[in-house]
């Protein structure tokens, strides 16, 4: 299922993809909320997977201005990333390969809709960008014992933007927090897409267009730390909840690993983004 939610920020609702691929259908009359509490019912699941089927769920028409696409997420518990996870990545950054998954955290109030406006923060010269596969957990993870384990505690996938201020992030000391939590910097969705229609997240395309100019055309395949091993070991430092976000790094193709001039984001710039089967992107950037 293509799960995802609508309406304007702070006020969406749930909603689903039909298989047509254009058809939004509500949700508001089966559940709340997308959210961890519904990722963990598998119950509710199935009401909304027989709902799908019998065709009588209400469409959710377009008001003249467009529906607005908010994160298919709502009350996210935690943002946990994964620096450094694709070999390609590591390579045009000059870095070495991790022995073991380098881990940050982002605060779920940076989270902003799929094609809502990006703020380039103020004093900012390295705004960066970064298209990242997301993970949502749909049951409670502690001290798992196996990738296997792991992506069992997956309930679904998601396109998540990674964008990063360099400069606050690696000049500034301290941890790269400062570079990631800035205002807007987690683009998600526009859909969560259920862990059954995603058979190997190790074989996803990724790409990312800034003025309609390739910049990153990846795949996980080249992830250093795979789905289920990341889930499996961030279990073992911290329980994983239903309804938190894994960010599992990001490809090759970033600002901060072209030549000097960088060409770091400004206002005005377009970013689109995809990864295959889980949909685009597309953000406006302006200044904060």
């Amino acid at each position: 299922m293509k799960l995802l939610r609508v309406g304007t920020a702070g006020a969406e609702r749930p909603a689903l993809l039909d298989e047509d691929g254009t058809t939004l259908r509500d949700l508001s009359g089966l559940v709340p909320d997308i959210d961890g509490a519904l990722l963990a019912d598998e119950t509710a699941l199935g009401r909304i997977r027989a709902a799908a089927a019998s065709g009588e769920l209400p469409v959710i028409g377009d008001d003249g201005d467009g529906v607005r696409i908010g994160p298919p997420l709502g009350r996210i518990g935690k943002i946990v990333c994964i620096g450094l996870n694709y070999h390609d990545h590591a390579a045009e950054t000059g870095a070495a390969i991790p022995d073991e998954p380098i881990i940050f955290l982002k605060s779920p109030d940076t989270v902003i809709g799929p094609d809502d406006t990006v703020l380039v923060p103020r004093d900012s010269e390295k705004t960066d960008w970064e298209v990242e596969l997301a993970v949502v957990i749909g049951r409670t993870a502690r001290y798992l014992d196996s990738a296997a384990e792991g992506l069992a505690h997956v309930a679904g996938y998601a396109v998540s933007h990674d964008v990063s201020e360099r400069a606050f992030q690696l000049e500034r000391g301290g941890t790269w927090d400062k570079g990631k939590n800035c205002e807007t910097f987690n683009p998600l969705g526009p859909w969560l897409v259920t862990a059954d229609e995603i058979p190997d997240p190790q074989a996803l395309s990724l790409k990312l267009y800034v003025n309609g100019e390739p910049k990153q055309d990846g795949t996980t395949a080249e992830q250093i730390f795979g789905v289920g091993e990341v889930v499996r070991y961030l279990s073992r430092f911290m329980t994983l909840y239903p309804g938190d976000v894994i960010n599992t790094g990001t490809p090759a193709g970033v600002a901060l690993g072209r030549p000097e001039p960088k060409p770091y984001l400004r206002a005005g710039d377009v970013v689109e983004l995809e990864i295959e089967g889980l949909g685009r992107q597309r953000q406006t950037f302006a200044d904060a």
